[in-house]
């Protein structure tokens, strides 16, 4: 599988060290099967003016047998429980790798009022069902890291 990554300049090799904690999956290194998603990335470093960079890997799936993998197929109750745990920092799942829906900006603002308790769990729910996931990875371990091979790059 193909994944995309987003940013300001090239990574030829992932990391963990220069992600932030506090995010959707937690600590790690975000990828996208949907190069418009990694595209729509990279446009906040663009408007800094900065270049956009989207970096290419080859995901070899087989890994995943050997992970502890989180897959979040819908924004569901365990989808927002997961968020909200990690952006709270207190995730301590200890999975490898998780797959799930990007908190695009309707998204994000249905977690922020839920996150601030200006809505219950139950109408945030009901915000976010007509909402079509865009896919991401997060890869927070180096043994999930091992399984992305770098592809190359291009500006966009």
């Amino acid at each position: 599988m193909i994944l995309y990554h987003g940013s300001y300049m090239e990574i030829a090799e992932p990391d963990l060290v220069h992600s932030r904690t506090n995010v959707d999956f937690g600590c790690g290194f975000y990828v996208t099967p949907l190069y418009e998603q990694a595209a729509k990335w990279c446009g906040k470093f663009r408007r800094r003016g900065k270049e956009g960079i989207i970096s290419c890997y080859a995901f070899d799936e087989s890994c995943e047998e050997n992970l502890k993998v989180l897959e979040l197929d819908s924004y569901s109750e365990e989808w927002l429980d997961f968020i909200l745990n990690c952006r709270r920092e207190k995730d301590t799942t200890g999975y490898d790798l998780v797959i799930g829906g990007v908190a695009n900006d309707k998204v994000f603002n249905t977690v922020e009022l839920f996150f601030d308790g200006l809505i219950d769990k139950t109408e945030a729910l009901n915000r976010l069902r007509y909402e079509k996931p865009n896919l991401q990875f997060c890869f927070r371990t180096e043994k999930a890291l091992s399984c992305l091979r770098f592809e190359g790059s291009e500006r966009v």
